[in-house]
């Protein structure tokens, strides 16, 4: 089974940045294209961004593109999200996933695993 942790939530300033974090379990991390998603108080979760297995390609929603950037060392099982220029609007729980599958879907039930969650809040 894949055991997926995510770190690196917290509370910030709108305007500030925060790295999160994904620590993946299993021995084909490298064959699984990798997505985060997040989920707001009332709403459904929504697909942030996504990377190809290989890392060759990502795809970003078109709310954080150009302010968010998905990366992943497949030597130390983990993929990352770095956020930039935050806004209130993107407090929310931010999950790590993994698809069975090379390529990225923005289609949440398309991903195999997923992680608990982390709290990132973004206040005014």
């Amino acid at each position: 089974q894949v055991q997926l942790v995510e770190s690196g939530g917290g509370l910030v300033q709108a305007g500030d940045s925060l790295r999160l974090s994904c620590a993946a379990s299993g021995r084909t991390f490298s064959s699984y294209a990798m997505g985060w998603f997040r989920q707001a108080p009332g709403k459904e979760r929504e697909f942030v961004a996504g990377i190809t297995s290989s890392g060759g390609s990502t795809v970003e929603a078109d709310s954080v593109k150009g302010r968010f950037t998905i990366s992943r060392d497949n030597a130390k099982n983990t993929v990352s999200l770095q956020m930039n220029s935050l806004k209130p609007e993107d407090t929310a729980i931010y999950y790590c996933a993994a698809r069975r599958w090379p390529t990225v879907t923005v289609q949440t039930g398309l991903y195999a695993y997923w992680g608990q969650g982390t709290q990132v809040t973004v206040s005014s």
